[in-house]
């Protein structure tokens, strides 16, 4: 994505599917002060029908969900877009199934309650990885 004018970036387009609807409103106020354009979807079928309206630089997706598994949302937005970056958002005690996430394509996972930090390097990191990685 261009950028326009010197230090002007274009924000970061993200996806964020999570159930919690409060821990969802809370990232989206942050974020969307650090440059950050968030659409939250608050189920794994809310997600799917908003990636099939608007594209994304980077999808943040919890693993554990009402409607859908996380790793079942992540294996179709896979096959919608291959090349988007996904960050697994994993409750303690599930690493291992956010490693499943991995081995299906998945980015990343953070831990939750993650350090909001250590999420915005993660997205950063993503974003930029996605423009220079070629598989």
């Amino acid at each position: 994505m261009p950028e326009s004018g010197k230090g002007a970036k274009s924000p970061i387009r993200l996806l964020l599917v999570d159930d919690e609807k409060s821990y969802v409103d809370v990232l989206t106020k942050r974020m969307s002060k650090r440059n950050i354009l968030v659409t939250a979807a608050l189920s794994g079928s809310e997600a799917i029908q908003i990636m099939r309206k608007m594209s994304f630089d980077v999808v943040v997706l919890d693993l554990k969900m009402e409607d859908m598994d996380g790793i079942e949302v992540l294996k179709i937005f896979k096959i919608m877009d291959p090349e988007m970056p996904v960050i697994m958002l994993t409750g303690h005690g599930s690493e291992t199934a956010a490693r499943e996430g991995i081995q299906f394509g998945a980015f990343d996972y953070l831990t939750k309650p993650c350090d909001l930090s250590e999420l915005i390097a993660k997205i950063n990191e993503a974003c930029h990885r996605g423009e220079e990685v070629v598989d």
